[in-house]
């Protein structure tokens, strides 16, 4: 795992990194008015996963950002996280930092947050 120093060095060293957002509709919707979508040569950096949405089609779209070089933080639904669960728990890299966030249809389970897990480890309490 990186420590503190590490992951400040790779941030000043990445400016102008994106956010890419992974959800629902109305979650996708919500951060593309507030800015966050952008569509260039490597793609968009948002994807809406609704009913028709393949578990593979998830991955395939996770593993391109994290991939990309310009992505520094994908925020997803937490829902649609544990259906990838094993993808996200591959990656090791600092960056980009997964965080997840409830949605409408679906409690918050801290157990299961990648993100939360790390902090736990910190702090020496998993």
């Amino acid at each position: 795992m990186a420590s503190n120093n590490d992951v400040s060095d790779l941030l000043e060293e990445e400016q102008g990194l994106l956010i890419a957002v992974i959800g629902d509709e109305d979650t996708v919707t919500g951060f593309l008015l507030a800015g966050v979508g952008q569509r260039d040569a490597q793609g968009a950096n948002f994807l809406v996963v609704d009913a028709k949405t393949t578990k593979e089609g998830i991955e395939s779209f996770y593993s391109g950002l994290v991939t990309r070089g310009d992505v520094g933080l994908v925020i997803m639904n937490a829902s649609i996280a544990n259906q990838i669960r094993s993808t996200i728990s591959a990656n090791r890299a600092p960056i980009p930092m997964v965080l997840e966030i409830p949605s409408k249809d679906a409690p918050y389970d801290p157990k299961n947050d990648a993100l939360m897990k790390r902090v736990l480890q910190m702090l020496g309490e998993a």
